[in-house]
């Protein structure tokens, strides 16, 4: 986990980790899962709690959005 992630909202860091390992499991809800993290990065984005440098760092690494 990179320095950034350690502050990220506790919303953001479940929904995450819930889709790694949705991932690694290879879960039948992935896009569920996907979709969940894009939600929570633009709730955290647009209640002030990241950055939008931040917001596209997590979209590139997570959801592979450029």
């Amino acid at each position: 986990m990179d320095t950034l992630e350690k502050y990220l909202p506790i919303y953001l860091q479940k929904d995450i980790a819930a889709l790694l390992k949705g991932e690694e499991e290879n879960s039948s809800v992935l896009d569920c899962l996907y979709n969940e993290v894009q939600g929570s990065v633009n709730l955290a984005l647009y209640s002030g709690a990241i950055t939008d440098s931040e917001a596209k760092y997590l979209r590139e690494k997570y959801l592979g959005l450029t």
